[in-house]
């Protein structure tokens, strides 16, 4: 143990230092954290094949990111999300299963594998970056690089961003109520937190319809993760079962909603989980070098936007079919 610890500790150290800028950063200048550790940890990219620094910038790019992804399950309920109705809940279902099949038909007419297909067509869907982080931890490294990860997760966070702005203002520049514009936001904007501030830019009520929204689709997150997995798993010839960090989300939401907890515990628990997500980015920026990134054009930029686009596209037909 002590071997171990002491083979991992400079590269772990660093990544955790990072992070800590990262949140540093971000709450005086506003903007998301994993942007800056990103940022930040390309900056430190000589140091990916030092051997005193490599061993311990993969442990926090491997083994912390899935232990971040499986503490996320803590923070689920999803009592109040019912109050949206039955109809816009399969709405947002039906909504993600469509933005996987566009990803994965995008990502192929621009030349990319089905795998980075499903990395952002999950994040666009999903959860913006953490969604991406979790399903490039239960894809085979042979199908994904890192570099396409981390394309990922900057073009979710840049273009989730741009949603918080401009998408408050698209719709009620179409005359859409607090309930249709909440909803959409909780259904097309790709990170949590600019869900929040877009939806209560525009008000209570649209804020919470947003919140709830997007929680639900962060709740199909572990469906996601499964059916992934066991695809890949299949094709690989190896065997069946769950990756461990999906076990312990799935366990954890349960545990969330079965069980009363306290709120210090939970707050706890998700500060944590968000950390470990800032330094595996971190570590991730890391191992990656802008030259080698962009390297291969801006295709998965391009993805990227044009999947955000068809979801747009897809929740605003669907507002109008619904609620027209």
């Amino acid at each position: 143990m002590r071997r171990w610890f002491g083979q991992v500790k400079g590269g772990l150290l660093l990544s955790v230092t990072i992070a800590f800028a990262a949140s540093f950063l971000s709450e005086h200048y506003g903007a998301p954290a994993m942007l800056f550790a990103l940022l930040l940890g390309m900056a430190f990219n000589f140091l990916a094949v030092d051997p005193r620094a490599a061993p311990g910038i993969t442990f926090s790019s491997q083994t912390v990111l899935r232990l971040g992804v499986g503490l996320l399950g803590l923070r689920l309920t999803f009592g109040d999300i019912t109050d949206l109705g039955l109809v816009a809940v399969l709405g947002a279902a039906g909504l993600l299963l469509l933005t996987l099949a566009a990803g994965t038909l995008i990502a192929r007419l621009f030349g990319r594998s089905l795998a980075f297909g499903l990395l952002t067509g999950g994040s666009v869907a999903i959860c913006g970056a953490s969604a991406a982080l979790a399903i490039a931890a239960v894809l085979p490294r042979r199908h994904l690089s890192e570099q396409d990860v981390i394309f990922t997760v900057v073009g979710v966070t840049a273009l989730s961003t741009l949603a918080m702005v401009l998408y408050p203002v698209l719709f009620a520049a179409l005359g859409l109520t607090e309930v249709q514009s909440g909803w959409l936001i909780g259904a097309t904007v790709h990170d949590v937190a600019q869900v929040v501030g877009a939806g209560y830019s525009i008000g209570e009520e649209a804020g919470d319809i947003a919140t709830f929204t997007k929680l639900l689709r962060v709740a199909m997150l572990p469906v996601v993760l499964i059916v992934v997995s066991q695809a890949y798993r299949s094709e690989a010839g190896g065997p069946v079962g769950l990756p461990w960090f999906v076990v312990l989300f799935m366990a954890l939401m349960l545990l969330r909603n079965l069980l009363p907890m306290p709120a210090p515990l939970l707050e706890a628990v998700s500060e944590a989980s968000r950390f470990m997500l800032l330094t595996a980015i971190a570590a991730l920026g890391v191992k990656s070098s802008l030259k080698e990134m962009f390297a291969a054009g801006m295709q998965g930029f391009a993805v990227i936007g044009l999947e955000t686009l068809v979801l747009l596209a897809m929740a605003l037909s669907f507002v109008g079919l619904i609620w027209g």
